[in-house]
């Protein structure tokens, strides 16, 4: 396995990624086209992001904001803020379409436009992707390959260390194959580390519960990578509507004031953890296996449903 190659003097890389899905979370997955909901991604855009601006800019850190087209081409002064503050853009999706849920020309299409909407609006093309709701097609990791990215952060194999995402031939009755892994570096996502499951109300989820106990999960979380792993990197995942409330702001400063109380902490962009890893032979291994791309998986035979 690899490993970061951090700054001199640094012992854990910190990425405090946001995804700023505004009004497009609610249009990809949840459905819900509603004044109301697009009232929601409103505030995030309006009032959560010049909160989170301003937090950062007290404590010069410099993040990595995963921003859909569609919030790129409906808040584009929020999002030309975000990168004069000297943020990164990362690519996730336009309007926060699942991808499992999508025919491979639709995904590849909807990720072109994004690229158009960062080019003509904020003249960037991102480096990194973060699939919107975490999920692949089976043609996501080519994609995302075909477009060029130096990285991925969608991804849960490893949880405090970046690792290259490998394709799996999946069977129902007999073992998965491991195949060929992926150039992309894979820098892992973590529902743990995620506000909106535990903090979000979406008519379906309560997102009501107790932020001391969110804020303790992301410190034990953030303390467990600095004394016990090597080279390890925290990556954690706000939105703005959510953490941009009056009350998740508060426990997200203490998360903060807590990081920067440690000793060789290096606040990053995912591009630049990317940029730090360093391939071993293991990595090198992992690349050359065989390629198990349109190898078809065996069908299930199984009287129980699927999951």
């Amino acid at each position: 396995m690899g490993h970061l190659q951090l700054p001199p003097g640094k012992k854990i890389a910190v990425n405090l990624g946001t995804d700023f899905d505004a009004q497009a979370l609610w249009l990809g997955g949840f459905n819900r086209p509603t004044q109301s909901f697009m009232s929601r991604g409103q505030f995030g855009a309006e009032v959560g992001v010049p909160r989170l601006l301003e937090l950062y800019s007290r404590y010069d850190i410099t993040t990595t904001w995963f921003t859909p087209g569609h919030s790129v081409d409906t808040f584009p002064e929020q999002c030309r803020k975000v990168v004069e503050a000297g943020h990164e853009i990362g690519h996730h999706g336009y309007y926060h379409e699942i991808p499992p849920g999508i025919e491979r020309d639709t995904e590849r299409r909807l990720v072109d436009l994004a690229f158009e909407s960062y080019k003509n609006v904020l003249g960037v093309r991102p480096t990194g992707y973060r699939s919107p709701y975490w999920d692949y097609s089976e043609n996501t990791l080519d994609i995302i390959e075909e477009s060029g990215f130096l990285y991925d952060t969608s991804l849960m194999a490893r949880d405090l260390v970046p690792y290259h995402p490998q394709r799996w031939q999946i069977n129902w009755e007999k073992a998965n194959v491991a195949g060929t892994a992926s150039s992309v570096i894979e820098i892992p996502v973590n529902w743990y580390l995620d506000d909106f499951p535990p903090l979000a109300y979406t008519g379906v989820s309560t997102g009501m519960q107790d932020t001391e106990t969110i804020f303790q999960r992301w410190r034990d979380i953030f303390d467990y990578a600095y004394e016990r792993v090597d080279n390890p990197v925290f990556a954690s995942c706000v939105h703005p509507q959510i953490i941009g409330q009056a009350h998740n702001i508060l426990w997200y400063e203490r998360l903060i004031e807590h990081i920067v109380s440690r000793d060789g902490v290096w606040f990053a962009t995912c591009e630049e953890i990317a940029k730090a890893w360093v391939d071993d032979e293991e990595d090198k291994r992992l690349m050359a296996l065989p390629d198990v791309r349109g190898v078809e998986p065996a069908p299930a035979d199984s009287s129980w449903a699927r999951g």
